[in-house]
C-alpha cells in the first residue's frame, strides 16, 4: 500500500506561531541575531515533532492495515442511477479520521464523494454513495485515496487502498421491461405499440393433433388417421426461419442530441435503445437477429451475424455496448457492399440512419444494391428541434430567420425523402423518442402480411 505524508493543519499553524514569535521579538527589541536563532529552534522543534508524528502515524496505520472492499453491481445503465456500496476494514485499537474519496470512472455522475469517516479498530465501516452512468462502454473504478490525520495532527497521511475493477455500462433496458410489462397484461396500445393476428394458418409443420370442428378437412393427415383410428390433423405456424439485419449508421450525424443535458439522448443511443426494443420482439416472434455497424474508421465496424435464441439480445448488447457515434462520413453504398458479401440469405434488413437531402443519391443507390436480395426497411431520425423552431414566435428579426431556414431546411428533406419513398413504401421518418415504437409496428405489419 502506498502512503505518503503531506503537511497537516497543526503543522501549519506551528509555522505561523513561529513566524509570530520572531516578530513580536524583533518589536520587543531584541537582536536579528537572537530572532534568528529562535527561529532555528523552533523549526528544529517542528522538524523533530513532525519525525516523531510521522514515525507514530506509520507505525499505527501499518498496525490497522486497513482494507477497502468495493461491491459493484454485475452491469451499469445508461443514466440508470447505481449504489456503490463500499466496506473498509481495519485492526488495531486506535479510531481514526479520514476522508475518503473513491476513484470512480470519470464518465460517471458521483454522489457522496469525498466521504468523512470514523474508523474504529477492530471493525468494519460500511457506507453508499450513488452514480450515473453518462457514457456506455467500459467504466473503470480505481484505488480509493484516503487522507488520515496523524496521531499528532502535525502531518496528513495520503493512502490508496482498494483494488482496480472495471465494469461494463450498456443502453437502458427500461424500454424493453415496459414492452414485456405491457405485453404480458395486453396493454401495448397505450404506447402506442399496435397487435395483429397471426397471418393465415402458417406454412411450417407444428404437429399432429386430433381433429376438432373447424379445423380444415385438406390438413387431414389420412395415414395417421388410418394408424390411429380417428381423424388427424396436421396443424402448421408462421415461418419461423427469417432473419432481421440491423444496419445502424454510427456517422457524424448521429451524434445530434435535442435536449439539453440529457443522458443517453442522442441520436444513436436512441437508435440503439430502439434497436434493442426490436430485436427482443422479433426474438420472441422465432427470428434470428443480426445487426452490423457503418460510418466508422476503418476496421472498427462490428459485425454479429444473425442468430435466434433468448441468448441473442445479450450477446449483441455485449458487440454493440461500447460503440460511439464517431465524426466519420456515413458511406451508404459501402456499407451497403458489405453486408451483401456477409450475408446471402433473404432478410429484412432495417437501415437507421440521420437523413438529409443531399444524401438521396448516395442512399437511393445503397437501397437498390439491397433490394435485390433482402427486403429493406429504411428508418431516419427526425431532429425535433427543428419542429420546434417551425412554430415558434416571431417577434424578432432572429426568429423570423430561424422559422424561414427551419422550413427551407424541412421541405428539402420531406421531398428527397418522398422521392426515395415513391420506390419503396418501407420507409419511416419519426424522431428518435419515437423511433422504437414504429420499428415494431413496422416490423409486425411485415411479418403479418407475409413479405419477408
Amino acid at each position: 500500500m502506498r502512503t505518503r505524508f503531506i503537511p497537516g493543519a497543526g503543522l501549519l499553524i506551528g509555522v505561523g506561531f513561529g513566524f509570530a514569535l520572531i516578530l513580536v521579538a524583533l518589536v520587543s527589541g531584541a537582536s536579528v541575531q537572537f530572532a534568528y536563532r529562535l527561529a532555528l529552534v523552533w523549526s528544529v522543534l517542528l522538524l523533530a515533532g513532525a519525525a516523531l508524528d510521522r514515525y507514530l502515524t506509520l507505525q499505527a496505520w501499518r498496525e490497522a492495515s486497513p482494507q477497502m472492499l468495493r461491491i459493484l453491481p454485475a452491469a451499469f445503465a445508461l443514466g440508470v442511477p447505481s449504489r456503490i456500496r463500499v466496506e473498509v476494514h481495519t485492526g488495531g485499537e486506535r479510531r481514526w479520521r479520514v476522508r475518503l474519496h473513491d476513484h470512480a470512472d470519470a464518465t460517471l455522475q458521483v454522489t457522496g464523494m469525498p466521504l468523512p469517516l470514523q474508523l474504529h479498530g477492530q471493525g468494519a465501516l460500511d457506507f453508499h454513495y450513488s452514480v450515473v452512468p453518462t457514457r456506455r462502454g467500459e467504466l473503470r473504478f480505481e484505488p480509493a485515496d484516503i487522507r488520515v490525520r496523524s496521531r499528532l495532527n502535525l502531518l496528513e497521511l495520503c493512502a490508496r487502498v482498494g483494488e482496480s475493477q472495471t465494469r461494463r455500462c450498456y443502453p437502458d433496458f427500461a424500454q424493453i421491461a415496459r414492452y414485456a410489462w405491457l405485453a404480458g397484461d395486453r396493454r401495448l396500445a397505450e404506447i402506442g405499440i399496435k397487435t395483429y393476428q397471426q397471418r393465415g394458418e402458417g406454412t411450417d409443420f407444428k404437429q399432429l393433433a386430433e381433429y376438432q370442428i373447424g379445423d380444415p378437412l385438406r390438413h387431414i393427415d389420412w395415414k395417421a388417421t388410418l394408424r390411429y383410428d380417428k381423424p388427424i390433423v396436421r396443424q402448421f405456424q408462421d415461418e419461423r426461419d427469417q432473419c432481421v439485419i440491423l444496419l445502424l449508421d454510427c456517422g457524424r450525424r448521429m451524434r445530434a442530441d435535442d435536449r439539453e443535458q440529457g443522458i443517453g439522448s442522442s441520436h444513436f443511443d436512441q437508435a440503439l435503445n430502439a434497436s434493442m426494443l426490436l430485436t427482443y420482439v422479433a426474438l420472441k416472434q422465432g427470428d434470428a437477429v443480426g445487426a452490423m455497424t457503418f460510418g466508422t474508421p476503418a476496421g472498427q465496424q462490428r459485425w454479429a451475424p444473425p442468430r435466434k435464441g433468448v441468448q441473442t439480445l445479450n450477446g449483441l448488447m455485449g458487440e454493440l455496448y461500447a460503440v460511439q457515434p464517431t465524426p466519420a462520413h456515413s458511406d451508404y453504398l459501402t456499407a451497403a457492399q458489405d453486408l451483401m458479401r456477409r450475408h446471402h440469405k433473404r432478410s429484412l434488413v432495417i437501415l437507421i440512419t440521420n437523413f438529409r437531402d443531399e444524401d438521396a443519391d448516395e442512399l437511393g443507390q445503397a437501397l437498390t444494391l439491397l433490394r435485390r436480395r433482402h427486403l429493406v426497411l429504411t428508418a431516419s431520425l427526425r431532429e425535433r428541434i427543428v419542429n420546434q423552431l417551425m412554430w415558434q414566435q416571431v417577434d424578432t428579426f432572429d426568429s423570423a430567420v430561424e422559422v424561414a431556414s427551419a422550413n427551407l431546411y424541412a421541405q428539402a428533406r420531406r421531398e428527397a425523402f418522398n422521392r426515395l419513398a415513391v420506390r419503396d413504401s418501407l420507409m419511416i421518418d419519426a424522431e428518435p423518442q419515437r423511433l422504437g415504437i414504429e420499428l415494431v409496428n413496422r416490423y409486425q405489419a411485415v411479418k403479418k402480411a407475409g413479405l419477408i
